[in-house]
């Protein structure tokens, strides 16, 4: 029987990883504990996992070769301690995924108001009532009314302009203005770095997360793979969603580039057997 110091030396020479996770979060039609749970389980294979709150990443990650983000809910749970994580992150070149230089929804949603005015083809979005004129009407005459660092639809609001001018949400440029658009279906597009996994699609368009499958055809690809490109992260997962509007293109709905969920038990076996491993070298690169 090997002694248990030559039992620790031989389970050191994988590479320790911190997987950040948020098991107690309940998100809606979701369910992050088991995803993560059952993605911790695959990558032991290659690696040490260790899971840890995101309220502890900051104090833990020292004592591991990376960090990997992954279902730790809205930031805005726990603001404070994810800014102290990201500084000491740069501040000591800790390896993380994902990336902590994007874009996209890990700095708010900014990004839709620099992607409106670049004429990319996301949803139109403006931050103030006194730009409203610049968007199409909305479906039945409403607006979509989001906050700027909002996340998991916290904060969403469905107004008529009317309600807009009365409520005065036009004020302080915190919150981002959309028409509501009359959307045949959402569809979500998954990336381990600038490659593309799987694409998952709502059939109905009031069940957000009643997902299946979707077949991207070259124009969907082309359509996503632009905003990964945009977004220019060179390590992580990142979740493309998207609307097929009445007109028949695709808008950009959201960028989801720090802790996209992946709905894996709704792929097939072969699909998530392919992801992890495209996790699992994509870390080792990291690593390396």
């Amino acid at each position: 029987m090997p002694s248990p110091s030559s039992a620790s030396s031989a389970s050191s020479t994988k590479p320790r990883v911190l997987l950040v996770t948020d098991l107690a979060y309940e998100a809606r039609g979701r369910r992050y504990c088991d995803e993560d749970i059952a993605l911790a389980a695959r990558l032991r294979t290659d690696f040490d996992i260790a899971l840890c709150h995101p309220l502890d990443a900051r104090r833990l990650m020292d004592a591991f070769d990376a960090v990997l983000i992954r279902n730790s809910g809205p930031v805005l749970n726990y603001q404070s301690s994810f800014d102290a994580f990201r500084a000491h992150a740069l501040a000591t070149g800790a390896r993380v995924h994902n990336q902590l230089t994007g874009s996209a929804d890990m700095a708010g949603k900014q990004y839709l108001l620099d992607l409106t005015a670049a004429g990319h083809p996301v949803i139109p979005t403006v931050d103030s009532l006194a730009d409203i004129d610049r968007l199409p009407t909305g479906a039945d005459d409403q607006y979509v009314i989001k906050p700027k660092q909002g996340a998991d639809s916290i904060g969403l609001e469905f107004l008529t302009r009317t309600e807009l001018e009365t409520r005065g949400h036009h004020a302080d440029g915190s919150l981002l203005i959309q028409p509501r658009v009359d959307f045949t279906y959402e569809v979500s597009f998954y990336f381990i770095d600038d490659t593309f996994q799987y694409a998952l699609h709502t059939p109905h368009p009031d069940r957000r997360w009643a997902l299946e499958p979707y077949a991207p055809t070259a124009a969907d690809l082309a359509f996503a793979q632009r905003f990964i490109d945009w977004n220019t992260i060179d390590h992580g997962i990142q979740r493309v969603d998207a609307c097929r509007a009445p007109s028949g293109e695709l808008l950009l709905v959201e960028l989801e580039d720090l802790n996209p969920y992946l709905s894996l038990d709704l792929v097939g076996a072969g699909v998530r057997d392919a992801f992890v491993a495209g996790l699992k070298t994509s870390l080792l690169r990291l690593l390396d």
